[in-house]
């Protein structure tokens, strides 16, 4: 596991960051507990390794427009690794796709995506995704609100099985 391969200080700044990426590289030093120069050097690594892979803004949706997200689970015809690589790379050119995830189960993909209106996402349903090749089946969820939207990972449930492992 890689994070046992991670002391606590990285995990420490791992776990800043990911709370607020913007913040200054003196304020995480002080947050973690070290100064700036090795602080700075430890990010460059964790970037370098590929733990962390980014630095984005999270922004309102709703207030730039999009009002509808949607959840569409869907199945395909062939599973073949050539066809979910195919339909993976579809997914990518779709802007109003904002996740794929490909699943276990009855449905072999999950895609969260986002219009400014239904008629929109349904353009988008109609047009393109129920008529891209391989697609068998689609089923659709309109969301009604979100009651949570965390990124990353839980960084409380990491050191406590951790610390049961020491």
């Amino acid at each position: 596991m890689v994070a046992t391969r991670l002391d606590e200080i990285d995990r420490k700044i791992l776990a800043e960051l990911q709370s607020d990426g913007r913040m200054t590289n003196v304020e995480l030093a002080k947050r973690v507990g070290i100064s700036a120069p090795p602080c700075l050097r430890r990010v460059r690594t964790l970037e370098e390794s590929g733990l962390i892979r980014g630095y984005h803004a999270e922004v309102n949706a709703r207030e730039l427009g999009f009002e509808v997200q949607v959840f569409a689970m869907v199945g395909l015809d062939s599973q073949a690794e050539v066809e979910l690589r195919a339909f993976e790379e579809r997914c990518r050119s779709w802007s109003l796709v904002r996740e794929c995830h490909m699943l276990n189960g009855e449905v072999d993909f999950i895609l969260k995506c986002v219009a400014p209106d239904l008629s929109s996402f349904q353009s988008f349903l109609t047009g393109t995704l129920l008529t891209t090749p391989n697609v068998a089946s689609v089923k659709t969820s309109l969301v009604i609100r979100g009651a949570k939207d965390e990124p990353g990972v839980p960084f409380d449930v990491l050191e406590e099985r951790l610390s049961r492992s020491a």
